[in-house]
C-alpha cells in the first residue's frame, strides 16, 4: 500500500478528523476519530454554533453551544492531526508534536475565554478559538526551535 504523504493527511484531518488515519491504513483509530468527532459535535450542537457565527450572530452561538462537551473538541482535533501527520510518508522531525500541542492549548483557552469580549469584540464561541490558532502554533513552533537549539536533539 502506498504511503500517504504528510499534508495530504493533515488537510484531510483538518476536514475531518480521522479521514488522515484512514488514508494511512489505520481504519480502527480512523473511525474511532470519526466517532468521537461525531459525538463531541453533536453533544456540543457545534455545527449550530458555527452556522450562527458565520451569520454574525454570536448570542445564538453562545446559546446553543455546550462548552462542556466542546471543550474536548481541540485536543482531539489537534491529535488526529498529529496522529496522522506521524504515521504518514516522511521524516517525522524531533518535537514535531508540540505546535500540535500548543495548539490545542490555545484553542481551548479561547474557547473559555469566548463568552467575554476580547479588544472590545465579542468574537462568540467560533471565531475567538479559530483566531486563538494562530498564536497556539506560532508558539508552538517557537517553542520547538528554542527546544532543538538549546538540546541534542537534531531536524
Amino acid at each position: 500500500m502506498k504511503k500517504t504523504q504528510k499534508l495530504e493527511v493533515v488537510l484531510w484531518s483538518i476536514a475531518f478528523p480521522g479521514f488522515g488515519q484512514l488514508l494511512n491504513g489505520h481504519v480502527i483509530k480512523g473511525f474511532l476519530f470519526i466517532l468521537l468527532e461525531f459525538i463531541i459535535n453533536s453533544m456540543s450542537t457545534f455545527n449550530l454554533s458555527i452556522m450562527y457565527s458565520f451569520l454574525g450572530r454570536i448570542s445564538e452561538a453562545e446559546e446553543v453551544i455546550h462548552y462542556q462537551w466542546i471543550m474536548f473538541y481541540p485536543c482531539v482535533y489537534m491529535y488526529a492531526m498529529y496522529d496522522a501527520y506521524k504515521f504518514s510518508d516522511g521524516e517525522n522531525p524531533p518535537l514535531s508534536f508540540i505546535p500540535f500541542a500548543f495548539a490545542a492549548y490555545f484553542v481551548t483557552v479561547g474557547i473559555m475565554y469566548s463568552p467575554q469580549p476580547f479588544l472590545s469584540v465579542h468574537f462568540g464561541p467560533i471565531w475567538l478559538p479559530m483566531l486563538a490558532l494562530i498564536p497556539g502554533l506560532a508558539a508552538g513552533f517557537i517553542i520547538r526551535a528554542i527546544l532543538l537549539r538549546f538540546t541534542s536533539l537534531k531536524v
